[in-house]
């Protein structure tokens, strides 16, 4: 199916100006609060409308400026998970998954009684929102979204305010309720376990524009700009200097490294991450270095160039 967008808005000081396309089944977008993730995923669902620019959500263009193509929100079957669910206070579970849908009354009980069993929400129906768990809430939400048959979900950041354990449990359960779902599914976060975790691909945003985008692990293994490291969790960096093809220079520490990956003519910093720094006990070998301490210790080190 795939997703192709390629858009620019200004709002107020803030300028979103974002090209990505992708054929994954589940896309990530990471970056730092304010970076504009959630206005993209607002742009895709047409709640926010563009200065210029194309969206394409499998073969639909549902915007294209040039072309005066602007399909209204309802129309564009994607379903958009909001952070605190927005599911409606004074209407039941059986409501809220009814809601939007078309047909006549029996055809829409059918699907809501479908609906009910797939998400295990069996019991609950008639009762409100606010009677009901964080998990039970996310059922509802998703099942009402899939009530429809969207082509494309959006999530945005759906566990950013819950606590760690309630987190985990919450992510594994929106997982086995997606595993079956042939669509594209778009999560943004700045949880970079969350992206690593869930997505084929992802996207990082930095202050509205695309800085990478590529395989998730691929990525994380090579993010190639130092901003795009630090969001994937990378915290240790030094000055570099390439010397040739396979040598660079650490001109803090006064060491050269000779890798057998092509170092790039524009190399600036290497970039290692904690776990990558693996002690080695007794003799030193040639992919290590002696360390300063009272007990001599040697350590092989995998890094980043970037």
């Amino acid at each position: 199916m795939g997703i192709f967008i390629d858009v620019q808005k200004k709002l107020g000081n803030f300028t979103l100006n974002i090209r990505f396309a992708s054929e994954a089944k589940r896309i990530g977008i990471l970056g730092a609060s304010g970076c504009g993730k959630s206005m993209t995923l607002k742009s895709i669902a047409g709640i926010i409308s563009q200065d210029a620019g194309t969206i394409r959500i499998g073969e639909q263009i549902v915007f294209d400026s040039g072309k005066k193509i602007n399909v209204k929100p309802q129309n564009r079957r994607a379903g958009y998970l909001f952070q605190n669910y927005a599911l409606f206070p004074n209407m039941t579970v059986e409501q809220n998954i009814a809601a939007g849908l078309s047909g006549s009354r029996e055809e829409k009980r059918k699907r809501v009684r479908e609906m009910v069993g797939k998400f295990q929400l069996d019991g609950l129906e008639r009762r409100l929102p606010g009677e009901l768990s964080g998990g039970q809430q996310q059922r509802t939400a998703l099942a009402r979204i899939m009530a429809y048959k969207p082509e494309i979900i959006l999530l945005d950041e759906p566990f950013s305010a819950l606590d760690i354990y309630l987190k985990d449990n919450l992510q594994r359960e929106m997982e086995n309720m997606l595993k079956d779902y042939e669509g594209t599914v778009i999560l943004v976060s700045h949880d970079r376990d969350e992206v690593y975790r869930f997505c084929e691909e992802t996207v990082i945003l930095d202050h509205g524009n695309v800085l990478v985008s590529d395989k998730t692990k691929e990525l994380f293994q090579n993010p190639r700009l130092k901003e795009a490291a630090k969001l994937t969790g990378c915290k240790n960096f030094f000055k570099a200097k390439r010397v040739d093809a396979h040598t660079v220079e650490l001109t803090e520490w006064g060491l050269f490294l000779h890798v057998r990956k092509e170092i790039p003519e524009n190399c600036e910093w290497i970039g290692y991450r904690a776990h990558d720094f693996i002690p080695v006990w007794g003799e030193q070998k040639k992919t290590a270095f002696r360390s300063a301490w009272k007990i001599q210790r040697s350590f092989r080190l995998k890094f980043s160039i970037i």
